[in-house]
């Protein structure tokens, strides 16, 4: 994603913020929520993949005349929308099967996130390089996810958690961004 005019910075950045609020939220309900039910955290997976895509999907509209890239982001959204309609679809869906699909699906968003966080870089926006460890770290964390799917519930809770601090700091930085831009 990298912005074509400083005139036209992101118009939305606050979406990011939503984004990443979500996330962490939907971390601290994984790690409180118990193995036993598992049905429940299924859906809130679910509902939050689907909210996911249509936020993404939305930005990704909105900003398209402003942003290089901008359809990497539509297709991560899409992928997520898809991806959550799937899981409520089924919302018995199998302890062994639901790692496989979180780990992928926040693997690819950990590689959209990186990608942003070189974008930053060549705006010499500061702090650029916290984001992208942050961004290795939700990588870690879903390929440990596919790994070990007995431990789902700590590693998605700090994949969420690596996705949503990622997500509230790249929403400073596009403030940041914008309020330059109105000056």
């Amino acid at each position: 994603m990298i912005i074509k005019t400083v005139e036209n910075a992101i118009k939305h950045w606050w979406i990011s913020l939503v984004l990443g609020v979500l996330f962490i939220l939907v971390g601290i309900c994984v790690l409180l929520t118990p193995l036993a039910s598992y049905t429940i955290l299924s859906m809130l997976f679910s509902i939050t993949f689907f909210i996911n895509g249509v936020l993404e999907i939305f930005f990704a509209i909105a900003n398209k005349d402003h942003l290089d890239g901008w359809g990497w982001q539509f297709t991560g959204g899409i992928i997520d929308l898809l991806l959550g309609a799937l899981l409520m679809s089924i919302p018995g869906i199998s302890m062994v099967v639901l790692p496989f699909f979180i780990g992928f699906g926040l693997m690819f968003r950990s590689m959209i996130i990186m990608g942003l966080s070189f974008d930053l870089r060549t705006y010499q926006v500061p702090g650029w390089s916290w984001l992208l460890g942050l961004s290795l770290l939700a990588l870690l964390f879903s390929f440990l996810l596919i790994w070990k799917p007995l431990f789902i519930v700590v590693f998605t809770a700090m994949a969420f958690f690596g996705v949503g601090i990622f997500r509230i700091l790249l929403s400073v930085k596009l403030k940041s961004l914008h309020n330059i831009t109105r000056i």
